[in-house]
């Protein structure tokens, strides 16, 4: 549930040639606004039946049986090299593993509009990150404003002049942590991995396929089997992975190669705003003032941070 530069699952880079596509650009924007913000639904759904970690489990099968038909499709082999591997498997932990269980936990006790909002934070923990792991990464005055506007925009989600009422705080915590764990993610890809002469595609299905691996040790160690199958929940989790997960993936880096990352990273700011729409209008999730409002500044803030000096 990321971008290039924000939420939802970022890759390693690699440089592919990229053919226009006969589906518009803008069409495809639309879709993977729509496929992103309504995973966070997806994902309330999905526990309602299933225990989180069967939830992240059931997502990256989905997900990686999608990636696994569009290389064979393509004829793309999988990365070679140890090294490879094991950086992939620390990229698959951070931008996989981690932060999807950590949502799928933190919306059993949260609504999915404040996990979808959660999820804009991103932008914010990866320019504060960058600037101390990142050299290139120069703070701005522009940008530091940016990332006190955005954590301004966060206590006025969460309530902070109430103090936090109602506010359940590890479901919350849980959800800020995951959208740190992206940036953490991106910051180790971009320092291991970036220049790999190995294609998107290949990266990826291979990152998705150590993350369903890591899951699959996991899942057996903190739940057991289930003794019926729920099928609202199990198609839930299906379309999460398949639609969520891995066409979103396709989608993402198909816009990147197209229009380029900096237009297709504004995906960011349409996911809170479906995340939200679809929690109320669907799930029937109650809605205060100061969420949209909040998400509203969370998301200037966030743009801000992404601003580059003019040369």
């Amino acid at each position: 549930m990321s971008t290039v530069a924000t939420s939802r699952p970022v890759t390693p880079t690699g440089t592919t040639p990229h053919r226009r596509t006969a589906l518009d650009w803008r069409i495809r924007f639309g879709v993977l606004s729509l496929i992103w913000g309504f995973s966070f639904l997806l994902i309330k759904v999905g526990t309602e039946g299933y225990a989180p970690f069967q939830v992240t489990l059931g997502r990256l099968v989905f997900g990686t049986a999608v990636l696994a038909v569009a290389m064979a499709v393509k004829r793309e082999r999988l990365p070679r090299g140890a090294r490879t591997w094991g950086h992939l498997a620390v990229a698959a932990f951070f931008l996989n593993a981690l932060p999807f269980s950590l949502f799928a936990y933190s919306e059993l006790t949260i609504p999915s509009t404040l996990a979808g909002i959660c999820n804009a934070t991103s932008p914010l923990w990866g320019m504060a990150l960058s600037l101390v792991a990142l050299s290139e990464d120069r703070p701005t005055r522009r940008r530091v404003a940016g990332l006190g506007i955005g954590f301004l925009g966060v206590l006025t989600v969460l309530g902070a002049w109430q103090g936090f009422h109602g506010l359940d705080a590890t479901g919350t915590a849980m959800a800020l942590l995951a959208s740190l764990s992206y940036p953490i993610g991106w910051i180790y890809v971009r320092r291991t991995l970036a220049g790999s002469s190995h294609s998107h595609l290949s990266m990826t299905g291979a990152q998705l396929a150590l993350a369903t691996v890591q899951l699959a040790f996991v899942t057996p160690l903190f739940t057991t089997l289930p003794s019926h199958f729920p099928v609202v929940p199990l198609l839930a989790i299906a379309a999460l992975g398949a639609l969520g997960t891995g066409l979103a993936v396709l989608l993402q880096y198909g816009l990147v190669a197209e229009v380029g990352p900096t237009t297709a990273q504004m995906v960011t700011y349409f996911i809170p705003v479906i995340a939200t729409a679809a929690g109320v209008a669907i799930l029937g999730e109650s809605l205060t003032w100061s969420t949209p409002v909040g998400a509203a500044i969370v998301l200037a803030g966030a743009a801000l941070t992404q601003a580059r000096a003019r040369r």
